[in-house]
């Protein structure tokens, strides 16, 4: 969000050193700065780099067992297969040139130890670069020391310090011989720690020069505990004691109750977790702005964003104040609230902003889910069953195993929520092409349902939903279609109480088009999309359209799939769904090829492939889809010549995949 000041050598270093080694350790204390050059760094060698430069940001990471899931997700992969995930990163990641970023590895330091390990002897063209307060200590590791600005008179960390104060206060002028003498004795005294200057600088509006140099050679060397923050920070733990002695109390407040956020905070988040005792929610909004003055926080667009050295200090200010407990069980009810209005608001005109919130909060979300499977396991499953509208469509499959698993191995009473969360468990085993487990599961659910019927019919159409997938996934689209057809018969309402309805009608339509009922399903989806339309959600329109586009192709009407094709992929890029986009993609490549236009069949072809690759989608869908897109890429070879059609899919498949997506969702100019 700021300049990036200096350090020309050490780019020029480490742009070297990835040429002669294929991992690279930035290491340093906290705060000097390594992430800004490690991203900087990936700026400037981006272009070397065929298949891209991938961020893997760790710091919301508390422990290792999300870790691996965390870097598929950083890379693109949305693993649909009950692999390991790092079975299917090292697949993914083979014959690619890529660079891969990981950042702040020493918050699961043996995780990494043992990832990059494997990666880097799966995939030969695989470079990385790490930041991390110590070493990985693997065979092949190259480490290179980030240092403090150098702090001469002149140097890098006095050119920070009026950079800066320009931005903090530029109204003050720091240009005379006298001021860059106290200048010159401020970058000394902080070492030149880049966070440490900041935070300095950051005090300019209120206090002079001098003040400042006189306050940082105050009593608060003495504010820390040497075991929390060892001799060699003193100057960053002075500069942050500073900062932290210099805030009004209730900014104090909120700095420490804000360290138990895990990601970017929104200023409602922030309101419903930090407020209490002396602090009133109307003053959040404020002192948020103040500590973003003062640099303790990062403007990140609407949102917050704490550095971890920050959230440190934060979390031991907490401690020491005895909330730490209290914020951490708000924190996890309030993100509990948050997924349950997410999922009664889905069936409604906010159903794409709600998925938004959802994937933006996504670290809060797993914290909350974490604390709440040791605390509050009744809490714990409602809240784990709600993620199954939200995880599986965006992709965190893994996640979404996981933590249902766990939830669901806790000792909590039958009844709906438990049910629910067998529903998202079911679906997601499903997603991950594990049809046994997930009929398994499915059936366990129609189970729960079963005893749930006089409290709320919703369990029967989740059940219904959760095996009706599952069949449909497997190749049984009559099986699929009666246990659907069942539910919808017998628990529907009008209007619809929710999403179990919608999901059920999607699968119906899904079986009638597969047993070859092309009538019935085209009159289901056009009924389905009236509905949706009046909610104003897109998921189950998104389906609607998929079925309205491919029967339009199996009758003739391949201008009016791709008008459906096209409507499908605009509302599954709303949602972040790549499993719709990809098949939405197939659907565009038919509508195209039947049309004769094979070269821009190829192109959507080629990007479909690397949002399926992404995918690891063992059937590429539905099973009646694969004779058929045979089919499709035959017609647009013949239209385009063999030559000039495999030219254009290879480059499809070699591009950016958002770009290509991109291009797929232009309209085409008509001739």
């Amino acid at each position: 969000m700021t300049t990036f000041v200096g350090r020309s050598s050490e780019l020029d270093v480490i742009a070297t050193a990835l040429t002669e080694n294929r991992l690279v350790t930035l290491t340093g204390g906290g705060g000097v700065g390594k992430s800004r050059l490690a991203l900087r760094v990936a700026e400037q060698v981006r272009g070397a780099y065929a298949d891209g430069v991938w961020w893997a940001d760790l710091s919301t990471l508390n422990d290792d067992r999300l870790f691996t899931a965390t870097v598929c997700d950083a890379v693109g992969l949305l693993d649909h297969n009950p692999r390991a995930p790092i079975e299917g990163l090292c697949e993914w990641l083979t014959g690619r040139q890529v660079l891969l970023v990981l950042d702040c590895c020493e918050r699961v330091l043996s995780s990494c130890l043992h990832l990059v390990s494997e990666l880097l002897a799966a995939a030969p063209q695989l470079t990385v670069l790490a930041t991390s307060r110590e070493p990985l200590a693997t065979h092949g590791e190259h480490c290179i020391e980030v240092s403090p600005l150098s702090t001469e008179d002149g140097g890098e960390a006095m050119r920070l310090f009026r950079e800066r104060c320009a931005t903090a206060a530029p109204g003050v002028s720091v240009d005379s011989p006298a001021d860059a003498e106290v200048i010159s004795g401020i970058c000394n005294r902080l070492e030149g720690i880049p966070l440490a200057v900041e935070l300095a600088c950051a005090r300019l509006g209120q206090n002079s020069l001098v003040e400042i140099a006189e306050r940082l050679s105050s009593r608060l060397d003495t504010l820390i505990d040497e075991t929390v923050w060892p001799m060699r920070h003193r100057a960053l733990r002075t500069a942050i004691g500073w900062s932290h002695e210099l805030c009004a109390p209730l900014e104090r407040l909120v700095w420490a109750r804000l360290s138990v956020f895990h990601g970017p905070v929104e200023q409602a988040d922030a309101q419903s977790v930090c407020a209490g005792g002396p602090l009133g929610t109307h003053e959040i909004p404020r002192i948020l702005e103040r500590l973003a003055d003062q640099s303790v926080l990062q403007r990140d667009g609407t949102r917050y964003r704490m550095l971890d050295t920050l959230r440190e200090y934060g979390a031991m200010w907490l401690d020491e104040l005895g909330e730490t407990h209290a914020l951490t069980q708000l924190h996890a009810a309030h993100f509990a609230t948050v997924i349950a209005s997410a999922e009664a608001g889905w069936l409604s005109d906010r159903q794409v902003a709600w998925y938004a919130r959802i994937s933006e909060s996504h670290a809060d979300v797993r914290a909350a889910l974490d604390h709440l499977i040791v605390e509050d396991p009744d809490a714990a499953i409602e809240m784990a069953g709600r993620t199954g509208l939200f995880w599986p469509c965006c992709g965190h499959l893994h996640e979404s195993r996981d933590y249902l698993e766990r939830a669901l191995a806790l000792d909590t009473p039958d009844g709906p929520p438990r049910t629910r969360a067998l529903w998202a468990l079911g679906i997601t085993l499903t997603l991950q092409g594990d049809h046994q487990s997930a009929l398994r599961v499915g059936e366990e659910c129609a189970a729960a349902a079963q005893q749930d019927q006089d409290r709320t019919p919703q369990s029967a159409l989740f059940a219904a939903h959760t095996l009706g997938l599952t069949h449909l996934m497997a190749g049984r689209p009559q099986a699929a279609y009666e246990v659907s057809d069942h539910a919808l018969v017998t628990c529907a309402s009008s209007p619809p109480a929710g999403a179990p309805q919608l999901c059920c009608m999607v699968i119906r339509v899904f079986a009638q088009s597969a047993l070859g009922r092309l009538d019935e399903a085209y009159e289901g989806a056009t009924a389905l999309r009236s509905l949706s339309h009046q909610y104003g959600e897109h998921w189950a329109r998104s389906y609607a359209f998929h079925q309205l586009a491919f029967i339009d192709l199996r009758r003739g009407r391949p201008q009016a799939a791709e008008r459906h094709a096209r409507a499908m992929l605009t509302s599954k890029h709303h949602l972040n769904d790549n499993l719709g986009i990809a098949l939405a993609l197939d659907l565009l490549t038919g509508a195209n090829a039947a049309q004769g236009n094979g070269i821009r069949a190829a192109c959507t072809s080629g990007t479909g492939l690397t949002y399926w690759r992404m995918l690891g989608h063992p059937n590429r869908g539905t099973p009646e889809l694969s004779e058929i897109r045979e089919q499709w890429e035959q017609q647009a070879r013949e239209a385009a010549g063999a030559n000039a059609y495999d030219k254009a899919f290879r480059n499809a498949v070699n591009d950016d995949a958002e770009q290509g997506l991109a291009l797929a969702l232009q309209v085409p100019p008509t001739s």
